[in-house]
Order: C-alpha cells, then sequence, then structure tokens
C-alpha cells in the first residue's frame, strides 16, 4: 500500500511538473490530486526538493530503459532518431505537457541543489545516447559525435518547447523535419 501511494504521488507530481513546472507543484495540491492528507506527503517526501528529485531520477531511469531497449533490438540509426524525436512529440501530444527535465532546466536557479543534480544527468543520458546511435550510421571523430549529440538534444528540446509554447504539436513536426530533411538529424 505504501508504495502504490509513493507511485501515486510520484505520478501525480510528474503531471503536474510538466503541465505547470516545479513552481506551481505544492504538497496541498499533490495531496488534493491523489487523496490523502498535505501532511502525509511528508511521509514519502521530507521535502519537496527530495520529490523533485526522485521525479527527475525516475524520469531519467525510464528514458535511458526506453532508449537504450531500441539499441538492444537492434534498431537502425535512422529509425531510432525518429523513435527519439516521436518521444518528444508524444509528450506534447499529452495535454502539451513538456519533458519533465526540460521545464526543470526552465526554472534551473528555483531548484534545490539535488534538483539540478538530476536534470543535468538526463541531458547528459540523452547526449549520450544520441552518441550512440550517432555513431551507429556514421563513425567518425568521438569529440564531433558528442558536440553533435549536444547539439541535436537541444534542438529536439528547443523545438518542443516553441511548439508548447504555441500549443501546437505540428510546429514541432514541422521543425523535426525540417532538421530532418537539412540531414542535422539522421
Amino acid at each position: 500500500m505504501a508504495a502504490d501511494t509513493r507511485e501515486r504521488i510520484m505520478e501525480a507530481a510528474r503531471l503536474t511538473v510538466q503541465d505547470l513546472g516545479y513552481s506551481g507543484l505544492t504538497f496541498r495540491e499533490l495531496a488534493k490530486d491523489v487523496g490523502i492528507k498535505s501532511a502525509s506527503i511528508h511521509y514519502y517526501f521530507a521535502t519537496k526538493g527530495e520529490l523533485g528529485a526522485a521525479l527527475a531520477k525516475r524520469y531519467t531511469d525510464f528514458y535511458a530503459a526506453y532508449l537504450d531497449d531500441f539499441l538492444t533490438q537492434g534498431l537502425d540509426a535512422k529509425t531510432c532518431m525518429a523513435r527519439y524525436t516521436d518521444m518528444f512529440a508524444d509528450t506534447l501530444r499529452n495535454g502539451n505537457r513538456m519533458c519533465l527535465a526540460g521545464i526543470l532546466a526552465a526554472e534551473r536557479n528555483e531548484l534545490p541543489d539535488e534538483v539540478r543534480v538530476e536534470v543535468v544527468k538526463f541531458g547528459e543520458m540523452n547526449e549520450l545516447w544520441l552518441a550512440r546511435v550517432l555513431a551507429l550510421a556514421k563513425p567518425g571523430d568521438a569529440e564531433e559525435i558528442r558536440r553533435r549529440a549536444c547539439a541535436i538534444f537541444a534542438a529536439v528540446s528547443g523545438a518542443q518547447l516553441v511548439a508548447h509554447s504555441r500549443g501546437d504539436v505540428a510546429v514541432y513536426d514541422d521543425i523535426v523535419a525540417t532538421y530532418r530533411a537539412s540531414g542535422f538529424i539522421p
């Protein structure tokens, strides 16, 4: 039962942060969403920072496994990249939400240190995965591949932010299609 309540808190918190940002997350509203007393949240998470860090870590772990599964399946680089960009589009299609780490990154200066650390780990995980995929497509200089992976992560994240601000996932799709047509994204 405790694990179930903790999971319900985490899921409700994730949806709130993806919709309203870290600053929009309050234990009082979260407790209402979950159907428990506000003080009960502290049983699972002593502070908002602890909850935020747990959310970001969980998000990173989930997507690391999700992305690694593409490589385990032996998918080619083009298919991996298509599924990668679809992942960000799917988040927008779910209530015009943002990538959890992306919205947290936008609030970096307001975040407790433990949340910042986890947000950075999400970016690093994405960049490492993208570098692996790029190396599959065209092996080459590791530093050049790393820089391109970083640029692709930034570009896809930025495309999601622009589409989110306009409330239109088609904007994201158009931007990503332009990246593909130019050869920037395989």
